[in-house]
């Protein structure tokens, strides 16, 4: 049974979001500061955190800070929920790492839809093939890891996702709105401008010139695509 830690300092939020996602079948942990989110991530290691931004003490963007940072618990999924609706924000919350991004008001029924998206990403078995190698770039389907010259990666999630399915399809252009569906596993209106914010991080974690076969084009009025080996 997953387990989700929803953190919010508005009680009758918790307790909503709580009930559904019990109701669905997971268990559900709960915090309502970024203090005690943090001692409960440590300690008992859930498998995604529903994570609001405006917290009393330590906010969700400090919070996400810590966890992308601390090797042991980088690869946990982060889906914010949050009041904070500006692009600025949401673009924030992506480059520090966020798998998605709700904002209130929201439907608890798509609360527990965009989770069970995010963990099946994370925790879906690997295709053929196991291992694929573009240039320098070697993506380990099996144990989600990236290396580059020889060098690991780090990846959160969503960026692994993302990879995955330009290096399973070198060459192919990809809409922002593809690249949601067919690598996330859900589409959802406004999204596809969070898609250029991971790009620009992956781009960066990749280090890649514009002549590897690694490396990820803008196919302008189209999307992205990844050069296919020469």
């Amino acid at each position: 049974m997953p387990r989700i830690l929803v953190v919010d300092d508005d009680k009758k939020i918790v307790r909503l979001v709580q009930a559904y996602l019990e109701q669905s079948g997971f268990s559900v942990l709960t915090a309502h500061d970024g203090e005690t989110a943090l001692h409960t991530i440590r300690r008992e290691r859930p498998d995604l955190v529903v994570l609001d931004l405006m917290l009393p003490d330590r906010d969700g963007w400090d919070i996400t800070r810590i966890i992308r940072s601390d090797t042991a618990l980088a690869a946990t999924p982060i889906v914010m929920l949050t009041a904070r609706v500006e692009d600025t924000d949401k673009i924030v919350g992506f480059e520090l790492g966020a798998d998605d991004y709700i904002p209130k008001p929201f439907n608890p029924r798509e609360v527990v839809a965009r989770v069970k998206a995010v963990l099946r990403r994370t925790s879906a078995g690997p295709t053929q093939p196991h291992i694929i190698e573009l240039g320098q770039a070697r993506l380990n389907l099996d144990r989600h890891e990236l290396t580059r010259n020889g060098h690991p990666v780090e990846l959160t999630p969503t960026e692994f996702d993302l990879l995955k399915l330009l290096f399973q399809n070198p060459g192919h252009a990809f809409t922002r709105l593809e690249l949601i569906e067919k690598g996330l596993g859900y589409s959802y209106e406004g999204m596809e401008r969070t898609v250029d914010t991971h790009i620009k991080n992956l781009r960066k974690k990749i280090g890649a010139e514009a002549d590897d076969p690694a490396y990820i084009e803008t196919v302008y009025g189209v999307g992205y695509r990844l050069r296919g080996a020469p």
